[in-house]
């Protein structure tokens, strides 16, 4: 066993990270000449909550993640109150009431951290089931299934209500690649989605053929937010066509550093790989995509070196929600997916995000170090 620090990191880690900073700043930098006068110090913003996480990390590597999952229902208790108390003392925007006001700073979304607070329950929980099951009967499976639909239910119903439609997704995205990594069966991996499908198609029924049903049951602003998700083929939205007329005309080389040409709602936040690959075309939009490949198989490397089970688990539901952010939100700004309320880590405007990654990130170098030190 080898001397390694706890706060030790890996530049494997630690290179791709700069550049997300660096390329983050320049990005939300350039929005300023076509946002409000409000809006113009984003990029300072920005900095201050990368020194919160960097700060959060370390706090991170310090507790060690055997501290996060011994104390993993206290945290989701957390998350789950914090929901409640959104919904009622939360502040309002796009007809959405996800955010706590943070004087000076912006806003906190606690379905954000939400994540994180589900990924170390769900390593928890499933370490204990396959420690305790060795060779599980089918009604000790079920049993512990409906423990963990539980468990996601009540953040996904609590989020759904606020609507954030896209953190719910992750919610579950983040459970079926734990449990399928967790070596459950594939039969209620089958039943599971047979269930959740035959809700999907009665939700749906009643949206195309009984809109005032849909209406009364969900409300009007959710009905548009449906409205805008099924009709994400229409490129003559504001925000899609603007956006693609913001990278289409970038060409190889792109516009430079605070010449994006045209303006797009949310280009801070949810729309931020537009206003990069604006200023740096063809050139830049591929770099960044080999370095979030090199960024996620540098992980994924870290989940085959390391003999802790839990972390496993953990690493799993970080990396498959990781990816799935990158390839969603890349995707939704060139027109290939529905557009939702998805950030690109690390990228985008916004603390909540940024935070919750950064303690993923400490989560990632406890792990890392872990492996070194048992490394021959």
């Amino acid at each position: 066993m080898k001397n390694i620090s706890k706060y030790k990191v890996e530049l494997s880690i630690l290179l791709p990270l700069l550049l997300f900073f660096i390329i983050s700043i320049f990005s939300i930098y350039s929005t300023r000449r076509l946002l409000p006068v409000d809006y113009h110090n984003l990029y300072l913003k920005q900095i201050i909550w990368y020194l919160i996480g960097i700060i959060l990390a370390y706090s991170t590597m310090a507790l060690g993640n055997k501290f996060l999952y011994n104390n993993a229902y206290i945290f989701y208790i957390i998350g789950v109150i914090s929901l409640i108390l959104v919904l009622f003392f939360g502040v309002e925007a796009n007809n959405a009431k996800c955010w706590f006001k943070i004087p000076f700073l912006g806003t906190i979304q606690p379905s954000e951290f939400m994540k994180i607070f589900l990924i170390i329950t769900l390593s928890r929980m499933i370490t204990n089931f396959n420690e305790t099951f060795k060779n599980p009967e089918p009604l000790d499976e079920l049993k512990f299934i409906i423990k963990i639909l539980f468990i996601v239910f009540i953040p996904s119903a609590l989020t759904f209500i606020e609507p954030d439609t896209g953190a719910v997704i992750m919610y579950l995205i983040i459970t079926f690649i734990m449990l399928f990594i967790g070596g459950l069966r594939k039969r209620w991996f089958f039943l599971t989605i047979g269930i959740l499908g035959s809700f999907l198609a009665v939700f749906l029924s009643i949206y195309y053929f009984k809109q005032d049903l849909f209406i009364e049951i969900f409300g009007t602003s959710f009905f548009y937010r449906m409205d805008r998700i099924t009709n994400w083929t229409n490129t003559d939205t504001l925000q899609l066509k603007n956006s693609l007329i913001a990278i289409g005309s970038s060409g190889i080389k792109g516009h430079g550093i605070n010449k994006t040409p045209i303006y797009f709602p949310e280009m801070q936040t949810d729309f931020i790989f537009s206003v990069f690959a604006s200023n740096t075309g063809l050139i830049g939009s591929i770099s960044l995509i080999i370095i979030m490949i090199y960024f996620d198989l540098t992980l994924i490397n870290y989940s085959n070196k390391t003999s802790n089970i839990t972390d496993k688990y953990a690493i799993a539901g970080i990396i498959g929600v990781l990816l799935f952010q990158q390839v969603y939100n890349i995707s939704m700004t060139i027109g290939l997916l529905p557009i939702m309320g998805i950030t690109l880590p690390f990228i985008s405007y916004g603390g909540s995000s940024l935070l919750s990654y950064m303690l993923l990130l400490g989560m990632i170098f406890n792990i890392s170090n872990e492996s070194l030190r048992w490394t021959n």
